[in-house]
């Protein structure tokens, strides 16, 4: 059996996490015995696993030469691919706000509350928010302050402000900032017109000031606030109200209509390229795919209508929107849209570096799909073909690849306004740098176009 541990959980002294076999175990530790028994006894773990508001688990005997400071050791039901903060959406992000106040709220009705408020307890299955951390729960102690409080405000309330008052980028923030934006950040990046909003005021700005003053005067603000649990019922349906009144409307961006509007795709030209997708995924039923600038998603959904658990990356936050927006009113349970700068990934950050794990450490795919992307790479950013080819060969056995010639209009465009004459992007280069790490099993020319679909499978390397 082989044992890896989550790096991500070392900072609870409740239990941590770990991987045995491939398969997530948690271990309980004494310490937590009292707060893991009431959660059950409460009633509150049944209520919130059958609302699918927390993970369910499976609980399994500690072996007799275990450490003595273990109680329990529980398996929870398996997320299929693990994503950040950084990487969602703004109505991701704001789904998985909600979630966690209505999750303290019904932990508030069975006397007990959330020690910590983290976005990284939330991740998404089957669609739909979920509560991962079962150690997050205590019982209430009358006069104790919610100490989630901040943490919540810094990992939700913040960044979801910026993104609908300022720039829906700022969510970004969160990638520099493991524990949450600084509010004392967030209320100086707000524009004024924020301090007429009272929630805003009250719990972002204000809290901000609250937190410098007694910051400034080496006082800790939980020797200064004491609340009932009222109090917290009211502070939570305050930030609920405020949060569910944010809004961010998708615009401002040539790439959320492309499918849609002329982009060298007539009627019968979809329907070929969309043919040549769907066979080939089916040839391989594929566990796990990844769809690189996936825009809203329409060939991701190729993939996941046929019921293979598909991520549908792009880099342009309006379309990532409106590819979960869709998502989510279709009730489309093996969808999984996601922000992503392929030129610039999810890298391993926190502690160590191994906190937050980078987006190529994580499960990787079947899989790969890259339409209308490559030129992008190469001509826009000044990515070789050959490094495109080595990640790729890095990351899947198989791909499905469309490649824009140079008598494209929309190539022409790009190459229009470089200095760079980008010789080595022409078809014959594509196919003999990827011939060394993938045999392509089939190539069509798309009808009507300039472009070429192809199926390739990973060469294995002796």
């Amino acid at each position: 059996m082989i044992e890896k541990s989550i790096e991500g959980s070392f900072r609870d002294p409740s239990g941590y996490v770990y991987f045995l076999d491939g398969i997530i175990h948690r271990v309980v530790n004494k310490c937590y015995k009292e707060d893991y028994d009431h959660l059950f006894k409460s009633g509150l773990y049944e209520i919130l696993t059958k609302k699918n508001y927390l993970i369910k688990h499976e609980e399994k005997n500690i072996e007799a030469s275990s450490n003595s400071e273990y109680y329990k050791k529980i398996i929870p039901t398996n997320i299929p691919f693990i994503s950040y903060p950084y990487e969602w959406s703004f109505s991701q992000l704001k789904d998985a706000a909600l979630l966690t106040l209505e999750v303290q709220l019904l932990a508030l009705k069975h006397d007990m509350v959330l020690k910590d408020a983290s976005a990284y307890n939330v991740q998404f299955k089957d669609n739909k928010p979920i509560f991962i951390d079962t150690l997050s729960f205590e019982r209430i102690k009358e006069d104790k302050p919610w100490q989630a409080y901040q943490q919540f405000c810094q990992h939700f309330l913040a960044p979801l402000s910026l993104m609908s008052k300022r720039d829906v980028r700022l969510s970004q923030l969160l990638k520099l900032y493991i524990d949450g934006i600084p509010l004392d950040l967030a209320s100086k990046l707000l524009p004024f017109k924020t301090y007429l909003s009272f929630g805003i005021l009250s719990h972002l700005h204000l809290h901000a000031m609250f937190q410098t003053h007694y910051s400034n005067n080496k006082k800790s603000i939980k020797e200064i606030k004491k609340i009932k649990q009222i109090d917290i019922i009211n502070i939570c349906k305050s930030l609920k109200n405020i949060i569910t009144k944010l809004h961010w409307k998708p615009h401002g961006t040539e790439w959320i209509s492309y499918y849609s509007s002329n982009n060298n795709y007539e009627v019968d030209t979809m329907q070929f390229k969309e043919k040549f997708v769907y066979e080939n995924i089916k040839k391989i039923s594929p566990n796990l795919v990844w769809d690189f600038g996936a825009n809203t998603g329409y060939f991701s959904r190729l993939s996941s209508n046929l019921g293979f658990r598909t991520v549908s990356f792009d880099i342009d936050p309006a379309c990532v929107e409106i590819n979960y927006l869709e998502m989510r009113d279709k009730n489309e349970t093996n969808l999984l849209p996601l922000y992503l700068d392929l030129t610039n990934p999810s890298p391993a950050i926190g502690w160590g570096n191994t906190e937050r794990t980078s987006l190529y450490e994580r499960n990787t795919p079947q899989l790969i799909m890259a339409l209308a992307l490559i030129h992008h790479l190469v001509i826009s950013d000044n990515i070789p073909l050959i490094k495109i080819a080595e990640l790729f060969f890095k990351l899947s056995p198989y791909l499905i690849i469309e490649f824009v010639s140079r008598e494209d209009t929309m190539v022409k465009k790009l190459l229009s306004s470089k200095k760079n004459d980008f010789d080595e992007y022409n078809k014959d280069n594509f196919e003999k740098i990827f011939k060394k790490s993938y045999n392509i099993i089939s190539s069509k020319k798309i009808l009507n176009s300039e472009r070429t679909m192809y199926f390739m499978e990973r060469i294995e390397k002796a």
